[in-house]
């Protein structure tokens, strides 16, 4: 297992590099949200990444997550659903998430929205001041092996989202393909930018204000596109813990 100062230095070199890519386009660094990617992942990393000035951890799965999220919860730590979000998990995930990025059908966010509304009432809060962010997770590049909704789809998807009263869109998600010329992805995280400035005009209630895109092997580039949340796992905690078959990389 890694150690404390491995994990520290990890994450003062990917924090490096986000300031030079940020630079690189004209933009603030403090613009650029790290969302370290803790699936897999066993909690005495996670803490370790905390104790080294994670605030935001990502998960893929509900149920992996739970036990991370029940051990480690202090004021101010952010935790993001970034994998695909089952409907039966819906009411955990409404309960437990600080921000789900991968709200890509209307049946599921009604399902989410009635969950979180069920949860806000019992907590006898204002919906108003308790609303989830969601991000809509749009697949760009039309590949089947991907989640999200369509770049087509997307805009009355979003107006049907933004009608529920318990939950905030607060932008996009995608997942570029995986290349191994980072400049690959650079059409499709320039594509959901693109996306983002034209649901701004069509639904200026919503605030669009995040782009979540960018990976271990992409995020400078994501960055220069203008994401401004990036999901790092490999370059802060190395390999995965468990490898697992997936077609839904995140990290």
């Amino acid at each position: 297992m890694m150690q404390q100062e491995q994990i520290a230095a990890h994450i003062a070199e990917v924090r490096a590099r986000i300031a030079h890519a940020a630079e690189r386009a004209g933009r603030d660094p403090a613009e650029v949200t790290l969302v370290a990617v803790s699936k897999t992942q066993p909690i005495e990393l996670v803490q370790m990444a905390y104790r080294a000035g994670i605030s935001d951890f990502g998960e893929n799965r509900v149920q992996e997550a739970l036990p991370k999220i029940d051990a480690l919860h202090p004021a101010g730590l952010r935790w993001h659903l970034i994998g695909h979000l089952q409907s039966n998990k819906a009411g955990k995930a409404s309960r437990e998430f600080d921000c789900i990025h991968s709200i890509d059908s209307l049946h599921l966010a009604r399902v989410l929205n009635r969950n979180r509304l069920e949860h806000i009432q019992i907590q006898n809060t204002s919906v108003h001041l308790d609303r989830l962010p969601v991000l809509l997770q749009v697949n760009v590049t039309g590949e089947e092996s991907k989640e999200g909704v369509a770049v087509a789809e997307a805009p009355l998807l979003a107006r049907q989202v933004a009608a529920l009263p318990s939950l905030e869109i607060q932008g996009l998600m995608t997942i570029a393909p995986l290349v191994e010329d980072p400049e690959e992805a650079r059409p499709a995280f320039r594509a959901l930018r693109e996306l983002r400035e034209r649901l701004r005009d069509e639904l200026p209630e919503c605030s669009w204000r995040h782009l979540s895109m960018g990976m271990t092997g992409d995020y400078q580039v994501a960055i220069e596109e203008g994401a401004t949340i990036v999901r790092i796992g490999r370059a802060i905690f190395g390999e995965r813990a468990n490898k697992q078959k997936t077609t839904l990389p995140v990290s």
